[in-house]
């Protein structure tokens, strides 16, 4: 047994006891994220334990895990798509979900209602999804749409975008691979809005050059312990 396979068993094992779910429950490591081709995408088995470095293997080679319960409702229901909003982004965000509703499986965030609301608690309930891979792309709605990016960008594995333009939001997916979009409210309209939303989730990641420099995120992002 090679020492990186004896490390691996060590971490299973510590993760098990501290769990205390014996030793029948599966153990995702880096080495099974490392076969999915990149950019793919694992299901995974129910009950699960997922390592430290099989997480971080994850985001750098941009597999998205998948649980179990949500593996039949992506592939049956379609792409998944969470959205948010603080009071200033609420009319918005309703407007905005009546759209995607149809086309795309739609994850209501919050908030529920126009009374005034902290906007880094909704922008942190749309990044997790995103992150935890429950949802493909996410899409977050304050006053100005900055706050809401700052805070989704602290979440390791999101790069949010504020986006203003059908530029930007081509800009956004084909250079820099957005997974979560913010917008402001207060500073574009709703048919802008629509365009810009329509836009960014059609827009592919081009790859090439720019997933270099992606890579060179997700590497920042490792650095700091993000």
């Amino acid at each position: 047994m090679s020492e990186e396979d004896a490390v691996r068993r060590v971490v299973a094992a510590a993760l098990r006891r501290q769990l205390g779910q014996g030793s029948s429950r599966p153990v995702i490591d880096e080495s099974v994220v490392n076969a999915i081709p990149e950019g793919g995408s694992l299901t995974l088995p129910p009950d699960a334990l997922v390592t430290p470095l099989a997480q971080t293997a994850a985001l750098t080679r941009h597999v998205k895990l998948i649980p179990a319960s949500q593996a039949a409702y992506t592939t049956m229901e379609g792409q998944v798509v969470a959205i948010g909003a603080d009071h200033g982004g609420f009319p918005l965000k309703e407007m905005l979900k009546t759209e995607l509703q149809g086309k795309y499986v739609v994850v209501d965030c919050g908030t529920n209602s126009a009374d005034s609301v902290d906007y880094p608690d909704f922008a942190l309930a749309v990044a997790e999804q995103v992150a935890s891979g429950r949802a493909w792309r996410g899409i977050m709605i304050d006053g100005a749409g900055i706050g809401s990016c700052m805070v989704a960008n602290k979440v390791p594995g999101v790069r949010a975008a504020l986006c203003y333009d059908n530029a930007t939001a081509v800009n956004s997916r084909e250079h820099n691979d957005a997974n979560l979009l913010t917008l402001g409210a207060g500073l574009i309209g709703t048919a802008l809005a629509k365009q810009i939303v329509e836009t960014w989730l059609k827009t592919p990641f081009g790859g090439g050059r720019h997933a270099k420099r992606v890579d060179k995120i997700v590497a920042v992002e490792k650095k700091y312990g993000r």
